[in-house]
């Protein structure tokens, strides 16, 4: 499997807790020195045997492309995606009605980076993303996540609606997120399995996922805009169902 740089302090520490392989840390010279600053994830790194090298800061500007490296960057595998089966077994595992992500070609890396570290934050057990005409797990995903990409797990599949079919066959009650639908989001019961399908930034469902969907709500948009972002409208519904579990 071919290798990848990943870059940002926070992603990088949470690759090496999740133990995710990795060749080797590129630190900018002069940093890390000190009890502050990088010296923590340099520790950890040495503690694990990973390999960390000083080099220009410019070096690792040029690898960075643009972004923030925060003056460390790795070397690390790349990720590697789960199956479905796997998303019900972790379900099955943690001893909780399965609940899932279905998003529904989501091409905004940073829309995807803040849904995982949400998800990850409110328990779900799995996200499902197409291969096609959608974003995948990049070090943009993982920055944005704060690493959260580490530990929730993401399928990529080929066809969304074929998945839809097979979670509906297995007891899970599709909810999408539609900016039309008569249903309010807080009027479902997210106790049972559930999977929230959220759509493209700008077109939404597609028709035919949407067409599958057991319940399609929206959220209540008091002021002038009239929808949220994607990555906002995921986080509302992702807590909604916490807090209707947790009653």
């Amino acid at each position: 499997m071919e290798n990848e740089w990943l870059i940002g302090r926070q992603a990088i520490r949470e690759a090496i807790r999740a133990g995710r392989n990795m060749e080797k840390l590129l630190v900018a010279e002069g940093a890390g020195r000190g009890r502050g600053g990088l010296a923590p994830l340099l520790e950890e790194a040495r503690k694990m045997g990973i390999p960390v090298q000083h080099v220009p800061r410019k070096k690792l500007d040029g690898l960075a492309e643009g972004g923030n490296h925060q003056g460390v960057i790795a070397r690390v595998e790349a990720y590697r995606y789960a199956e479905l089966e796997d998303l019900f077994r972790r379900a099955e595992s943690r001893g909780e009605p399965p609940f899932f992500l279905l998003l529904d070609g989501m091409e905004d890396p940073h829309n995807l980076g803040s849904i995982l570290r949400t998800a990850d934050a409110a328990g779900v057990h799995g996200v499902v993303i197409p291969k096609r005409r959608a974003a995948g797990l990049t070090r943009t995903v993982a920055k944005t996540s704060a690493g959260a990409v580490e530990h929730v797990l993401v399928a990529r599949v080929t066809n969304l609606n074929r998945v839809a079919d097979e979670m509906k066959e297995r007891g899970v009650w599709l909810v999408g997120s539609d900016a039309d639908a008569s249903g309010m989001y807080d009027t479902v019961d997210y106790s049972g399995p559930t999977a929230l399908v959220i759509g493209n930034e700008g077109k939404g469902i597609s028709r035919l996922l949407k067409q599958k969907c057991d319940f399609l709500v929206r959220l209540p948009m008091k002021g002038s805009v009239s929808s949220l972002n994607a990555s906002v409208a995921g986080a509302l519904l992702m807590y909604e169902v916490v807090r209707d579990r947790g009653r």
